[in-house]
């Protein structure tokens, strides 16, 4: 089983930044595209950003793009997500997940591992 464990989720201001970090699996994370996804209240789970095994392709929501940045660490085995210029429907249970497939997968069908979600919250 692959453990993976989000950090770094808060309240923060509409305007403001903040970022999350996921930790995953030692030896093989290189091995995993790696993918956010969020559930907001009385919503479904939506994706919101992806990056492929290497770091070097990402894709982005249309709602996130130009705000929120996705990138990797594989020596730490962490993937980050950068968030810039919040706003309150940013508000969402946000996770971490590894899809099987190394490359750029949005689709939440091809993640097999998922993380247990870091809360964000934007206040107005």
């Amino acid at each position: 089983q692959v453990q993976l464990v989000e950090s770094g989720g808060g309240l923060v201001q509409a305007g403001g930044s903040l970022s999350v970090s996921c930790a995953g699996p030692g030896r093989t994370f290189s091995m995993y595209g790696m993918g956010w996804f969020r559930l907001a209240p009385g919503k479904e789970r939506e994706f919101v950003a992806a990056i492929n095994w290497s770091g070097g392709s990402t894709r982005y929501s249309e709602s996130v793009k130009g705000r929120f940045t996705i990138s990797r660490d594989n020596a730490k085995n962490t993937v980050f997500l950068q968030m810039n210029s919040l706003k309150l429907e940013d508000t969402a249970l946000y996770y971490c997940a590894a899809a099987l497939l190394a490359g750029v997968n949005d689709a939440e069908r091809l993640y097999k591992y998922w993380g247990q979600g870091t809360q964000v919250t934007v206040a107005s």
